[in-house]
This record gives C-alpha cells, sequence and structure tokens, in this order.
C-alpha cells in the first residue's frame, strides 16, 4: 500500500477565489509544525494580471482563506487584495 503525503494531495491544483479568479497553481503545504495544523499553501504559476510578484517567485495563501479543495482549490475572495479588471467591474 502507498500512502500519499498531504503535499501530493494538493500538488498542481488550480486555486480560483469564489468569484471565479484564477490566483496558481498550489506547489507545496506550508506545515505549523508547533501547532500541528496546516499554515498556507505554497502557489507557483501566479496569474500576473492579479498580482505583481517583482522577484519572488511564489504565494502563499493562508489556510483560513480556503473555502473548499475538490478538483481546485476554492478561496475566500478579499476586496482590494487582487489588481483585476473583473474585480472593478464588479464594484461598480
Amino acid at each position: 500500500v502507498r500512502s500519499r503525503g498531504l503535499g501530493d494531495v494538493y500538488k498542481r491544483q488550480s486555486v480560483y477565489t469564489d468569484r471565479a479568479v484564477f490566483i496558481g497553481n498550489v506547489a507545496d503545504v506550508v506545515i505549523d509544525i508547533d501547532n500541528k495544523k496546516m499554515a498556507s499553501l505554497a502557489l507557483t504559476n501566479i496569474n500576473p494580471d492579479i498580482i505583481d510578484l517583482k522577484s519572488f517567485k511564489g504565494l502563499k495563501v493562508p489556510y483560513r482563506l480556503i473555502k473548499e479543495v475538490s478538483d481546485i482549490v476554492l478561496i475566500r475572495h478579499i476586496p482590494g487584495a487582487f489588481n483585476t479588471s473583473a474585480e472593478r467591474e464588479l464594484d461598480e
């Protein structure tokens, strides 16, 4: 029997907000060892239209923002957190 680690469950899954904005893909899971819980998801292939990473290669999404995990990871949309024209249109 082959067991899978937590990172294997999430790896390469697409991450979207609950307003259908693509954020990126899961690269790894960050674990808070002291509190024995998942802290965040480390993302790569970040959508350049919504976040300016400058020289960074990825982004961490806090676990508390995750709403659902299935074929994709769905996170809570935070108004003003992303630079999207779609978000500006929704606010008008």
